[in-house]
């Protein structure tokens, strides 16, 4: 075996699911998904289309109607360039993570350097180097006092100090999860400039794009470096069905990538997993066309989750917790629980509680645990908030409810 996939930490997240499988009324809060089926539109495309009999191999990049369909979402949201511009741009995938993964296929080479906005989703750190790459991680700092404190942010300048002619690529996920920390217009422009002058790529994980809640952008999604670049720039962008969709267990996504690059993508795909299956690429298709069902109602609910959860949490003595601009999730600290990882399984089966550890994410969050909010029923947020608050009453502290 490979000593780096050896070396590969085993998901935490996992650890702690793992920890709670078979245990009587657990309410799971610890996988980043809604506990919302796909809509039945979007099932019932996938049902006719395996009833047609469409079984068979497809296009390595995808079905031709999806890839257009994606062009017209992608335009959609950054109209600075037709929508046939996008077409000859997307390549479609087997999952966000599988697009991820053909990224660090396609530019990483054992030795190069890359460099990884953290805390962070596991994998983002993993992929590169599973092909030998050396990762440097630049962590987001948080704010301690003020209206954002528990906020992440970032420090422009260290990243940048950071990215040099000698880092092969830049790795970003924004709206971030765990954190829930976006990038801003201005500081795209600054990395994508910088990036320019280093010769370095842009990896940019974007699935959580449509679940912002700021609103400050005339699409009401959330920034996206597809609104500073030039067509040719080095920059990929990561999409994914999942989130925004409600279609985590489909395995789809895309990117969106410089036209010189599609082709050669293309053909990795076809060594990774030859195409998607046709049955959801249909599915997809429709559910892009009719996305105004989907996607608008689900970001309302997910506000009226987020409100829902974040003030409980911070009524509570020892949390320190800042509102999420966007993504689905509640990043919080605990006062004397550092051990996130052992927090979390005590939360577990002490408490009835499934929240995903920090930990899981980067060293710079231990301490931290993640909520994922996406709840169908906004009052199960509110159960598990009375449940963690007894916990904490338990543990010396008042629950604050």
């Amino acid at each position: 075996m490979r000593p780096v996939v050896e070396s590969l930490e085993e998901s935490r997240i996992r650890e702690v699911a793992n920890a709670g499988m078979g245990l009587p009324d657990v309410l799971k809060f610890w996988f980043g998904e809604s506990d919302e089926v796909t809509p039945d539109f979007i099932r019932e495309t996938a049902i006719a289309s395996l009833n047609a009999g469409e079984t068979f191999y497809a296009h390595n990049l995808g079905l031709p109607e999806l890839r257009h369909a994606i062009a017209g979402y992608t335009h959609g949201l950054h109209p600075q360039q037709p929508t046939d511009h996008w077409f000859d741009r997307i390549a479609v995938t087997s999952g966000g993570v599988n697009g991820l993964m053909l990224a660090s296929q396609t530019l990483v080479e054992a030795g190069d350097e890359v460099v990884v906005v953290t805390p962070a989703w596991p994998n983002l750190v993993a992929q590169p180097q599973i092909m030998g790459a050396r990762v440097r991680t630049v962590p987001l700092r948080v704010e301690t006092r003020g209206a954002r404190a528990g906020a992440w942010t970032l420090d422009l300048g260290a990243l940048l100090a950071a990215i040099t002619p000698a880092t092969r690529m830049l790795i970003l996920n924004a709206p971030n999860n765990p954190t829930g920390w976006t990038l801003t217009p201005q500081e795209q422009a600054a990395i994508l400039a910088h990036c320019r002058h280093t010769g370095t790529w842009i990896l940019a994980d974007e699935v959580y794009e449509r679940l912002y809640f700021a609103g400050d952008t005339a699409n009401g999604a959330a920034p996206s470096f597809l609104d500073v670049a030039e067509p040719e720039d080095r920059l990929i962008v990561a999409h994914s069905f999942s989130k925004s969709f409600l279609m985590t267990g489909w395995r789809l996504g895309w990117l969106v990538l410089p036209r010189a690059l599609t082709h050669p993508v293309g053909k990795l795909i076809e060594f990774n997993t030859s195409c998607a299956p046709v049955f959801a690429q249909r599915a997809a298709t429709v559910a892009l066309q009719r996305g105004d069902e989907v996607t608008p109602g689900l970001v309302k609910h997910l506000q009226v989750c987020r409100d829902t959860l974040v003030p409980l949490l911070r009524k509570m003595p020892g949390v320190q917790l800042a509102e999420p601009l966007g993504g689905m999730y509640a990043f919080f600290r605990l006062d004397g629980q550092a051990d996130c990882l052992q927090t979390a399984k005590r939360l577990v089966r002490e408490a009835g509680l499934g929240l995903a550890p920090g930990s899981a994410f980067g060293p710079e969050a231990a301490g931290w645990l993640r909520w994922c909010f996406a709840s169908r029923d906004p009052e199960r947020l509110v159960l598990g908030a009375e449940r963690l608050g007894r916990w904490l009453a338990a543990q010396g502290g008042s629950a604050g409810l």
